[in-house]
């Protein structure tokens, strides 16, 4: 059961609930300073005044809706048995959070591991729990940081809501799709907006509709002792943390002298948060993939301590080992998996799918506004309703009124499912990460280098668009840097003092290289003796490009061809 003092609400609040009910005898209420929910019932009603019958079970009626007295247990394979408040499976249980049910954690990583089957669901369910389990044990070991039920309500709810925003098929969504759609020619009607546009920014948009969309919620919050619109700010400033130009001094508007709150959910500063602790766990657990590191130990030895005059959240000394594997587990889950070669092919298929399908796909929005798989971005009521399940509705369009606007479309998704993606030839790794730039450049010489015949062969046929170059970057989620710069630790001895370890201390055996680029060639023409001519034409390009440039990060590039 919850206990009495997570359910009450000053007088005004209840009359304020009540009145936007239309109920009567709200104003009773009014002069109360505290009601307890759990007090109330047909006897405590009569007492004070409300003497018909109908208007006492309508007021308890509608106080059950907004105060469940029990708690909700989900059972999770990863952290077990789960305990919920009663407002996050309020959430829970709202279109915009059901959506993502319908969306595949690791995109097209299904296509390849099996038992990848995983949702953005049962994720964000995960990272909501174990907010709660690191803010509640910080209040237990340090009661001189003044967490209070406020505080644990917002970090569960910006843990349960932060990944609200994702499109179909995950990351594959912003950073292929909209990315694509973007630099089409002609250009997209959003323009400049989708250069910027992230996940991030739809999941704090959904958090509004669902909020305020949603029967009851407000009232719930209240009586769970939220404010308006103080509260609802904080989460949303948790989801989406403000862009700083110095990450170790962020400028927080919400809560600045709690700013250690900020670290647990999204942490800008090093990287190491719940969301890390959830999607390692459970991406290794389906992938079959070994997680070496311990989140439940370092929620154990997590303390808050003064650095520079902000709180932030260290550990232990000791511990500096488990957080290298942390990052180990990162680097080895993207290497293996994320960037997976098949992986990235098929991402890049479904986007050039969706494209194809992009204006042919009509979605319903707010005020009956009809929106496309790109432009639902800016209506989150039409965003609601895209989900994977868009892949499976151009795979089984037909043709309508003698036209057929999704064939091509519907011909790369049927390749897809049949097995038949396009081919990778091979990975050029060059030495450092290049630029932009130096990226752009190279894609064009390789696109346009490959398809030119050899010197006294015949012509094969192939061209440009035969080819598809993906550049992948492999790193500790710091771009080359060292996480574990920006992480503080503690003394047994000394709690209260932080201070950082150097990489050459915690141990010599560390990876010096801690970024790479990889770039994918891959072959959109899979017959025999297209994939034939397409890698000897890759080798005799790497050969004479080898000799010829004088550049570093290319001269030296190392070359696997398939």
């Amino acid at each position: 059961m919850a206990s009495e003092d997570y359910g009450e609400m000053n007088g005004e609040d209840m009359c304020e609930y009540l009145k936007e009910k239309g109920l009567e005898g709200a104003d009773t209420f009014k002069e109360k300073p505290v009601i307890k929910l759990s007090e109330l019932d047909d006897d405590f009603l009569t007492k004070m005044g409300i003497d018909q019958p109908e208007d006492r079970q309508n007021i308890l009626d509608s106080i059950l809706r907004i105060w469940p007295a029990a708690l909700k247990v989900f059972n999770d394979p990863i952290h077990g048995h789960m305990e919920l408040h009663p407002l996050l499976v309020k959430i829970i249980d709202t279109p915009q959070f059901q959506r993502l049910r319908y969306i595949k954690q690791l995109g097209a990583g299904y296509f390849v591991y099996p038992g990848a089957s995983h949702n953005r669901f049962e994720h964000s369910i995960g990272v909501g729990y174990l907010a709660g389990e690191l803010v509640k044990a910080l209040k237990e070991k340090q009661q001189d940081l003044n967490i209070n039920k406020r505080d644990i309500l917002c970090v569960q709810i910006a843990g349960l809501c932060h990944d609200l925003g994702h499109g179909p098929f995950s990351h594959m969504f912003d950073q292929m799709l909209i990315l694509k759609a973007t630099n089409q020619d002609p250009p997209c009607p959003l323009g400049e907006k989708m250069k910027t546009w992230k996940h991030e920014d739809a999941s704090v948009k959904m958090f509004n509709l669902l909020v305020e969309s949603t029967e009851d919620l407000k009232g719930m919050m209240r009586a769970y002792g939220l404010k308006e619109p103080e509260d609802l700010d904080f989460i949303k400033e948790m989801i989406k943390p403000p862009e700083a130009k110095d990450k170790s001094s962020p400028q927080y508007k919400c809560h600045p002298e709690k700013s250690f709150l900020y670290e647990i959910v999204a942490n800008e500063r090093n990287g190491i948060d719940v969301d890390k602790f959830d999607y390692f766990a459970r991406d290794s657990y389906h992938l079959g993939i070994k997680n070496n590191f311990d989140h439940g130990r370092f929620i154990k030895f997590a303390r808050v301590c003064e650095v520079d005059g902000q709180k932030h959240i260290c550990t232990r000394d000791k511990e500096v080992n488990n957080l290298y594997d942390l990052f180990n587990t990162r680097h080895s889950l993207h290497r293996r998996a994320y960037q997976h070669n098949v992986v990235k092919i098929i991402e890049h298929m479904i986007a050039e799918a969706f494209l194809k399908a992009d204006e042919h796909i009509e979605i319903k929005g707010s005020g009956g506004e009809m929106f496309t798989l790109s432009t639902a971005i800016t209506d989150m009521e039409a965003y609601t309703k895209l989900t994977d399940c868009v892949f499976y509705e151009i795979l089984n369009s037909t043709e309508k009124d003698g036209e057929d606007h999704l064939r091509e479309a519907r011909e790369i998704l049927t390749n897809i499912v049949k097995r038949k993606h396009y081919t990778c030839l091979g990975e050029i790794k060059p030495e450092g990460i290049p630029s932009k730039e130096e990226i752009s450049q190279l894609r064009k010489d390789l696109t346009a280098a490959l398809p030119l015949p050899r010197e006294g062969a015949q012509a094969d046929g192939l061209t440009k668009e035969d080819f598809v170059v993906l550049p992948v970057t492999l790193d500790y989620g710091e771009k080359g840097k060292d996480p574990i710069d920006s992480m503080h630790f503690y003394n047994k001895n000394s709690p209260t003092k932080a201070f950082k370890i150097k990489r050459e201390v915690a141990s010599s055996f560390r990876q010096e290289d801690l970024s790479e680029m990889i770039i994918m060639v891959y072959s959109k023409r899979i017959d025999p003796k297209s994939l034939r001519d397409a890698r000897k034409q890759l080798e005799q390009w790497i050969e004479g490009r080898n000799d010829k440039l004088q550049d570093a990060v290319w001269k030296n590039c190392l070359v696997t061809v398939f």
